[in-house]
């Protein structure tokens, strides 16, 4: 079981991580939303809970909530971008079996 980071996510993270002073890495889980049932949830990550898998790829920490990880397992992150101001996460996600039209939401 693992979550990952490219190189290049890692990279962003880190950076983000840098410039607010504090966090231990980035936390990745689902909640439910849109049309399809689910959405990514990304934020900093302050704490590891008790129920947390921790993952880290590149010397950066991925710390996902036990409860999102059946649906995110082998997850891949990566950081694109395609101009200055069209960059961001794409989640290469192997469990996701239908998008919603506007790509914000998924199925398992």
């Amino acid at each position: 079981m693992a979550v990952t980071l490219t190189e290049a996510a890692a990279s962003h993270v880190a950076g983000m991580l840098d410039k607010r002073g504090q966090g231990l890495g980035l936390r990745v889980g689902t909640r439910k939303s849109g049309c399809t049932g689910f959405a990514y949830d990304v934020d900093y990550a302050d704490a590891v809970e008790p129920t947390d898998r921790v993952f880290e790829s590149h010397g950066v920490k991925v710390v996902v909530d036990e409860e999102s990880l059946d649906r995110i397992d082998g997850m891949e992150i990566d950081f694109v971008r395609s101009s200055l101001l069209n960059q961001g996460f794409e989640f290469r996600n192997p469990k996701v079996k239908d998008t919603c039209g506007c790509g914000e939401s998924f199925s398992v």
